[in-house]
This record gives structure tokens, sequence and C-alpha cells, in this order.
């Protein structure tokens, strides 16, 4: 373990025990969504995770920085944004979309971080076309800033979402977006 306040499962995130790391995740999941006092002293570990070789590990370091937004008065998410937006490119499909969609979460941290973190989201929408699950990231990308949108009420949020959703060429995936924004 990392830290002396920092939970005592914290260490078993990255445990090669798949059972004692799954255990830990949930475990920190539920405890992250709220502020806590020890999110800097782990900060740093949980950030040299996001390119561990294990891409469990990477996933999971994804979304427990994801959640640690809302314990970080210093905003250094802000200058993490840009390696979570690179686990959402990993060569592990299943461990970007965990951190896809997860990003949402950084929004709730505050203004700066929701504008952040909806600027990161439009970007990796627009960027995505070429890639092979392009379909799929935009959709996780809609769902996203719905979350956002409905925890937080920001109509920026709604109109952003409105917009990217107009630029996909392809009708029928258009009306699957528009779909998930209801949902």
């Amino acid at each position: 373990m990392s830290s002396s306040s920092a939970p005592r499962g914290f260490g078993d995130l990255w445990s090669k025990d798949r059972a004692r790391q799954n255990a830990a995740y949930e475990e920190m999941m539920g405890e992250t969504r709220a502020p806590v006092p020890w999110a800097y002293e782990v900060w740093d570990e949980v950030v040299g995770n996001l390119t561990h070789d294990d891409n469990h590990n990477r996933a999971i370091a994804a979304q427990i920085l994801c959640n640690l937004a809302v314990s970080d008065p210093e905003e250094r998410i802000l200058k993490g944004l840009v390696p979570l937006v690179e686990v959402t490119r990993d060569k592990r499909f299943v461990t970007a979309r965990h951190c896809l969609l997860s990003l949402w979460r950084i929004g709730l941290a505050g203004p700066a971080q929701r504008a952040a973190v909806v600027d990161a989201l439009a970007a990796r929408f627009g960027e995505c076309g070429p890639e092979k699950n392009s379909t799929l990231i935009r959709n996780d990308i809609v769902v996203g800033l719905r979350d956002l949108h409905r925890a937080t009420g920001d109509e920026t949020i709604a109109r952003r979402a409105a917009a990217l959703i107009e630029t996909e060429d392809d009708l029928k995936y258009r009306r699957k977006y528009e779909k998930s924004w209801r949902q």
C-alpha cells in the first residue's frame, strides 16, 4: 500500500490475484464516488498505472482517477486529462471503453473540469472516425455527455452533444446517438 491514510485494500488494486484486485476495485470505486481525504497520497500511483503492462491495471487506474477528480481541489486532473484520453485509444478496446465511460465523472469536480472534459470528449468524437470501433466510441461519448448533463443540469452540454450528433453523416448512427442521448 502506498499510504497510511488510504484504505487498507487500496494496494490490492494492482494485485495479480484477480479476486483480490476485483474486490479492491469494487471497494475503491464506491469510496471514490465522493471526496476522499487521501486522494493526493495515491494520485501518482494511480497515474503511473495508466501505462501499466496489464490492461486491467490501466482500466482500473483510469476509472479510479476519473472518480478522484472530485477529491482534487488543486485541479491536477486538468493536467491528467491528456493521459486519460490516451487510454481511450488503448490497444485493448475493453480497456479503452472502461476509461471512456468514466471520463464524464471528471466534470462533477467543477466548472473548469467540466469544460475540459466536454472539450476532450468532443475532440475524441471528431477524431475517432477512422478507428475500427468509431460508432461505439461515439455512442459511448454521447452516453457520457448525457450522464454529465443529467448530473449537473448544464445545458451547454446538451447543446454540445446535439451539435456532435449532427456531425454524423450516416443517418442510422445519428438516430442511434440521438436514442442514446434520450435513454
